[in-house]
């Protein structure tokens, strides 16, 4: 089959990264794949998985610039007459739903990636009311978590035609490796007697790095051994935000700011534990999933399908509160220290339930059922 993905770049993050393993998939799987972007740049993480991929810069250069964009885009849908339209992101969807021409057999595809997103503006805002106010145009929704399906469905989607095909996490490539830990632990600085708290996670509200530095304090007052090393990027403006109130916090020193980093795998791997302190917006947070494949515990805020993810093999914490944060980061030391902690039964849940070839196999299945002729209820019905 014909696949035309949709989103709004490919710089390198959570939608993108799944984006790219499964175009790479498909197309190995004999399927003929395209990514339509807005705005080109940050294709290496498709390159890295296939430079074969067919790769259709649309040419947006700047927020307001819609008319050219989209003219394209319209003309690609007529050109390139994919069996399936797949947008990521809710705007994509809703200009998907809208320039995709009548009466066309294309199959259009919405991905809900989030769940209970906060929108920052009004532009955001208004991309997730068209989307669900679009979406009965969809022949079929595709949420990668419970959570996301859930609240899809709370603002409007239909939920008899929303199925759920959970993220694909490369265990190949996310594996235990204590020695690449050990040298990333060098090139930060860090010592090997430091109990170190990793966080991969882009510098954004959502993420809530505020309850995460405040936990910080907290623990580093009670644990002299303790570092922090916040893997990612964001506005250069809230990266100094936060900074300034790691200083005010009194954790200057303790905290290393590794910005992006092409080998997260290292970077798991030089942590004591792994941590995600969102407070909204998360549906599948991949980095819960990578640490684990890892062996490396996990203490995360119950959003999404967090608590699904992590079960008992680690911690989940309210959102928004430094306290639980740091107890929980304190309950999992203890479990490590008494050799409590259960890193085989970590990675091996992660390779059975949420592998890439699984995520891949569902995907295809789900599109070649549609294509079929099958009702999205049927298929939404099998896929929850």
């Amino acid at each position: 089959m014909k696949v035309l993905f949709f989103i709004r770049s490919m710089v390198v993050g959570g939608s993108q990264r799944q984006l790219a393993m499964l175009a790479a998939s498909l197309e190995r799987r004999g399927h003929d794949v395209r990514v339509a972007v807005f705005y080109s740049g940050g294709e290496i993480a498709l390159a890295q998985r296939n430079p074969r991929l067919g790769l259709l810069p649309l040419g947006k250069s700047r927020r307001w610039d819609a008319i050219g964009p989209l003219v394209r885009l319209r003309r690609r849908l007529v050109t390139e007459r994919p069996d399936v339209l797949y947008a990521f992101q809710p705007m994509q969807a809703a200009l998907a739903a809208l320039l995709l021409p009548p009466r066309s057999r294309t199959r259009l595809v919405f991905a809900v990636r989030a769940a209970g997103m906060q929108p920052y503006d009004r532009l955001s805002a208004l991309s997730y009311r068209l989307e669900a106010w679009l979406s009965r145009r969809a022949d079929l929704i595709i949420a990668n978590s419970r959570a996301g399906r859930a609240d899809a469905a709370a603002r409007g989607m239909p939920a008899e035609r929303i199925a759920i095909v959970r993220n694909g996490i490369d265990t190949d490539a996310m594996r235990p490796d204590p020695e690449s830990g050990r040298a990333q632990r060098r090139a930060w600085g860090i010592g090997e007697d430091a109990f170190v708290i990793g966080c991969v996670a882009r510098l954004d509200p959502m993420k809530d790095h505020t309850t995460l530095l405040a936990a910080a304090a907290q623990f580093a007052g009670i644990h002299a051994d303790a570092h922090f090393v916040l893997v990612g990027e964001g506005p250069a403006h809230y990266r100094r935000q936060l900074a300034a109130l790691a200083r005010a916090h009194g954790l200057e020193g303790r905290v290393t700011w590794a910005g992006e980093m092409a080998d997260v795998n290292a970077a798991y791997n030089g942590f004591d534990i792994a941590t995600l302190s969102s407070a909204f917006g998360e549906g599948f947070p991949n980095v819960v999933g990578e640490a684990m494949a890892c062996g490396i515990p996990v203490v995360a805020t119950a959003v999404g399908d967090v608590a699904e993810m992590v079960g008992e093999l680690g911690a989940v914490v309210e959102p928004r509160s430094p306290e639980s944060l740091a107890a929980g980061w304190s309950e999992l030391r203890r479990q490590i220290s008494e050799n409590r902690v259960r890193r085989e039964a970590m990675r091996a849940f992660i390779v059975e339930n949420y592998g890439v070839d699984r995520m891949v196999r569902r995907t295809e299945d789900a599109f070649s059922r549609l294509l079929a002729g099958e009702p999205a209820e049927l298929i939404a019905l099998d896929f929850t």
